[in-house]
């Protein structure tokens, strides 16, 4: 049984339409959860005391690091137990990742909150260990990319509201004199202590909250109606040139390039979101007007998912629109690093390269829908196993941050974004060539 015959295992149209709205659900909550990460580094940099750009990038190291290490546990557990029930366990992860919050912002300690963002991170990489290949697989294969951009709208619309919503609940009007008292150092330790010790419990009741709800989440959606998907192997057809005789995911070249490919979108992803607060203080705009920054490059991520919606497969071709964006990406990227020009725009005066940074979301929605089916497809029995690899390259979000904040720290913001390069440069190989390659070259 080839891919395309994995639809047979949804029984009706109705139980499909359900599926994916639950699977929009998951894609929100994974949202909502990893783009706050982008107004937590910042948060945490002053409420923590935090001396340089490296040290604030462990939070996104602690929390995506999960995908490289939690990914193999991830695909063994749903082989194990199967999709709902790893489902389950995975928002209990991250239930539990959250509810570590509370005694980090009672101790003030940076590396308590370390632990809880990894055990957000670990329930993520089960859940999307998972919900990829539900996706993937649930429908056509080449309508994989179209299925994936209908994900993402829910997920970047999540990552527009979450900042703005954590903003709201733990900022205050007055904190940007808070924020210019602690940084002019005029006060006692004792009073400064008072402040951030405030400042820092603020996230008690948001994370109290959210771990209950993720907790319910994950328990409504073990007994809800989404079914169990299995994977066969693969027998030959004309569709299907591929033998299924090969007994390693090392056999497949095209996944591991494909593995390579998530580690350097993702990671480009992340550093165009969650850098960009900082950017703009570098600007001399304050973090309660930065705020609406990350915000910006989710809105052009989703406009790129509308428009793959509309597009893929009818008018353009998944592989074809994988092309463009990875050049489209690679030709923004040095916008970011080479232009240099003020402009008023949305409110707010900055370098124009800041807002080449936020357009890196539109080129950046289609990327990760294209490399996926590219990557998984004529798997058979290895597709969870294959979507485990996949989800190790993840771990890009947690390295590519720390190698920007390093650079940042020695050579200035806007020059750390030279990591962009290289990474555009791979998609653009891969997108062109790299996802072609069937076999080794002996």
């Amino acid at each position: 049984m080839n891919m395309n015959q994995l639809t047979s295992s949804i029984p009706n149209k109705r139980t499909f339409y359900t599926s994916m709205a639950i699977l929009a659900v998951m894609y929100f909550v994974f949202g909502l959860v990893s783009w706050v990460n982008s107004i937590l580094i910042p948060y945490f940099k002053i409420a923590l005391e935090l001396t340089t750009h490296f040290q604030s990038y462990f939070v996104t190291f602690a929390f995506y690091i999960a995908y490289f290490v939690m990914a193999i546990p991830a695909g063994l557990l749903l082989n194990k137990v199967g999709y709902k029930k790893g489902i389950m366990y995975g928002f209990m992860f991250m239930s539990l990742g959250a509810l570590i919050f509370v005694p980090a912002a009672l101790t003030r300690q940076y590396s308590i909150f370390l632990v809880g963002l990894y055990c957000i991170g670990t329930g993520l990489a089960i859940l999307q260990t998972a919900a990829n290949p539900y996706v993937t697989i649930i429908g056509p294969i080449d309508r994989a990319a179209q299925r994936m951009s209908i994900m993402g709208v829910f997920n970047k619309f999540a990552g527009i509201v979450s900042p703005l919503i954590f903003a709201a609940v733990v900022f205050r009007s007055s904190d940007d004199a808070t924020f210019a008292l602690l940084e002019a150092g005029t006060l006692t330790e004792i009073e400064k202590n008072i402040i951030l010790n405030d400042l820092i419990r603020r996230v008690i009741l948001p994370y109290s909250v959210l771990a209950v709800f993720l907790l319910l989440v994950g328990i409504a959606i073990r007994y809800s109606v989404l079914p169990e998907i299995e994977a066969s192997e693969e027998e030959p057809s004309e569709t299907n040139p591929l033998p299924p005789a090969r007994k390693s995911l090392f056999d497949y070249p095209y996944l591991i390039f494909g593995a390579i490919a998530i580690f350097f979108h993702v990671g480009t992803q992340v550093v165009a979101v969650d850098t960009i607060i900082n950017y703009a203080g570098s600007m001399g705009i304050n973090m309660l007007e930065a705020k609406f920054f990350p915000s910006y490059t989710l809105t052009c991520t989703i406009i790129g998912y509308v428009l793959g919606i509309i597009l893929i497969p009818r008018f353009v071709s998944q592989k074809t629109a994988l092309k463009f964006c990875t050049v489209l990406g690679l030709l923004l990227s040095m916008g970011v690093i080479f232009a240099d020009k003020n402009m008023f725009l949305f409110g707010h005066s900055a370098n124009i390269s800041i807002w080449f940074l936020a357009s890196l979301g539109f080129p950046n929605a289609l990327i990760y829908a294209g490399i996926w089916p590219l990557s998984i497809h004529h798997l058979g029995k290895l597709t969870k196993t294959g979507s485990s690899l996949l989800i190790m390259g993840l771990s890009g979000n947690a390295v590519l941050p720390l190698i920007y904040g390093a650079i940042a720290d020695h050579q200035g913001l806007r020059i750390g974004y030279w990591v962009l390069i290289p990474a555009f440069i791979y998609l653009v190989w891969f997108a062109f060539h790299g996802h072609t390659i069937n076999r080794w070259k002996k």
